[in-house]
């Protein structure tokens, strides 16, 4: 392959990968099915892979998205334009544990209507984000990104939930996955806290009008 084909943006992240992760693309471009939506072999969680791989994919579809830059790729440059985008959104889901990176994958595979990689997606979430990643995936701009978050937070346990209540980030989205888990799956024990956290806030809100 020859970076500079696919332009100046995408040849100098290219450059500025680390061989380690340049080497799982190519690895992964010689797999038949390297676009498919499918659960690899685990590899320990690498950072680093998991930034380089984001910002190589942002690079190669905000070029293939380009009219006037694709002018200048031939049919087969195109081809390999978009081989090379499959292969490493492939990767990225493999690899990613942040909101960010799952937002990312989440909102390609919307634009390119691959329904069958929104469902992995959708599916690996809770598995694969922690709860304060899931959380910050609620709160993404895009409608869509937002409600497989939510989704996805309302089935975590009503303990996790509890837990995130204490953070001054998280709490709020966390009281409403537990109204969530409390009116839309019945849950006796989350609608028993939010109970609790109506009460406590009428106490707070009757403590403030004796002042």
């Amino acid at each position: 392959m020859i970076m500079e084909d696919f332009g100046a943006q995408v040849a100098s992240v290219w450059a500025g990968m680390r061989p380690h992760t340049r080497r799982l693309i190519e690895s992964a471009l010689q797999s038949p099915n390297y676009g498919v939506a499918r659960a690899l072999p685990a590899t320990p969680y690498d950072s680093r892979a998991e930034r380089e791989l984001s910002v190589l994919l942002k690079a190669l579809d905000e070029r293939a998205a380009s009219p006037s830059s694709n002018a200048l790729l031939n049919a087969e440059q195109s081809r390999e334009l978009k081989r090379m985008a499959d292969a490493c959104a492939t990767l990225l889901q493999n690899q990613a544990q942040s909101a960010e990176a799952f937002a990312q994958l989440i909102e390609r595979a919307i634009n390119t209507h691959d329904y069958a990689r929104i469902d992995y997606l959708a599916d690996t979430i809770s598995g694969r984000l922690a709860p304060s990643e899931l959380c910050e995936l609620t709160r993404h701009a895009a409608p869509a990104v937002r409600a497989i978050g939510q989704e996805a937070l309302s089935q975590t346990s009503t303990s996790t939930l509890v837990n995130l209540l204490g953070d001054q980030v998280d709490a709020a989205t966390a009281r409403e996955a537990l109204e969530r888990q409390a009116k839309d799956y019945g849950s006796d024990e989350a609608r028993w806290i939010v109970s609790a956290l109506d009460r406590s806030d009428a106490d707070a809100e009757e403590d403030e009008d004796d002042f």
